[in-house]
Order: C-alpha cells, then structure tokens, then sequence
C-alpha cells in the first residue's frame, strides 16, 4: 500500500473510532436515563471498499423497578408508547410520566402521551391505566393509550434520548396483546462496566491509528523531500 492510501485508510480509521467513542459516551451519559436504549456500532463495508461506522440500537429490555408511582408506565414487552412532539409522533418505552397544569399525560420531557383519540386529559384525582392501556380517572375510563410495535431487526432511528422516529413498518397493537405496566420503571439496558471497558478499548485503539498515521506522513514527508533534493 503506498503512503497516500495508507492515510486514506488511517483517517477511516480514526473516524469510526471517533463515532464509537461519541456512542460509548452518549450511553454512558444516560446509564440512569429511564427507559434507555444503547447503541452498537459496527463497521459497514461500502461498494468503494471503505469501511465506515453504523449504528444499531440494542432493544434488549432494561430491568423493570416497581415504584408504587400510578404515573411511571413501562412495557412488559418490546413495543412502544406514542408521544407527541414538535417534530411529530415518536415512539417512546415510557418512564417517569406526569400529568401537566391542564391535566394531559406526558412523558418526563414534556411530550404528551397519544391515545386512540389524541393527547389523554385526565381530570380528577386517581389515575388507573391497566394491562391494555385504558386510562381512567376515578375510576372512569377515559381513553385508551396508543401501542405500537416495530419487528425485530428493524432498524430504529434514535432521538432525543429516549426517543424513536417511527418507521413506516411499526404497528398498532391489539389490547389483547400488549403488556402495559403501571407503577413500574423500566431501566437504562446500558451495561456500565461493558461500557468503561469499551471506552477504554476504543481510546487504545484510537491512539495506536493516530501514532500510526502521523508516522506514515512522516515518512511520506522523507519520502517527498528525497524526491526534492534528487531533482
């Protein structure tokens, strides 16, 4: 390989160990940000040969913490609420809810939470929203929460933390068949040691590319001014 392909290949390098290291630390930044999901990166071989960086998002559950709270809402299972955001419906797996100052459901953020008629108002005292995401306020029902589904493999496009743009695909799902958790909290599914322990890989490796390439200019610099001195 000659010198100017060496360093075209050593700055691919250097930017795909720069975007796992942004990964590593975006999900360590959010290791106690409820409902969580990590990313993954790998390397994706272009048609040209180069090697860049991709990211997945790891939909493994996160452990599910009881809290007594009748407005943290979790999943029992690998489907989504639907919240409403100024860039449009997003999918989310719930967390710590809360009701606003005109009583709409929200997520902690802010964001309403979209039930078969829209945004959920809930005036009144005792909130109860059971298995299939009926929501009632002493103890009337009141609307019946929106939960849609996204096949396994699909990929997932990541915002805003807890958030996910929707894909054409997802689905809504039958009441009978979703697993809606009152009182529950579901946790970061970021693995804290797996994730030090990656950062300290991905900045070993970053080091080594980077000493590799400033030798190969280095010698690409001798290289140039032998040529120089010859001419």
């Amino acid at each position: 390989m000659n010198p100017i392909d060496a360093l075209v290949s050593g700055a691919a390098a250097l930017q795909y160990w720069e975007r796992r290291q942004q990964v590593v630390t975006n999900n360590l930044a959010n290791v106690d940000t409820a409902g969580f999901k990590a990313e993954r990166v790998f390397g994706q071989l272009l048609n040209d040969g180069t090697t860049v960086a991709a990211a997945g998002t790891d939909r493994t559950a996160g452990t599910l913490t009881p809290t007594g709270n009748p407005l943290d809402l979790a999943m029992g299972n690998g489907d989504f609420f639907v919240v409403k955001t100024p860039q449009g419906e997003r999918l989310s797996r719930g967390g710590a809810c809360q009701r606003d100052a005109n009583g709409y459901l929200t997520d902690a953020a802010g964001h309403p939470l979209l039930g078969a008629d829209g945004p959920i108002r809930v005036l009144g005292g005792r909130v109860d929203v059971d298995a299939t995401g009926v929501v009632s306020a002493d103890g009337q029902p009141v609307d019946q929460l929106r939960v849609e589904s996204v096949a396994p493999g699909t990929p997932l496009q990541h915002e805003a933390g807890t958030l996910f743009v929707p894909p054409a695909s997802a689905t809504a799902v039958a009441p009978a068949l979703r697993d809606v958790k009152q009182g529950v909290i579901e946790a970061s599914n970021v693995n804290t040691v797996g994730a030090m322990v990656d950062m300290i890989s991905v900045q070993r490796a970053y080091a080594a590319v980077q000493k590799a390439v400033q030798t190969i200019d280095s010698v690409n610099d001798t290289i140039s001014n032998a040529l120089g001195k010859l001419g």
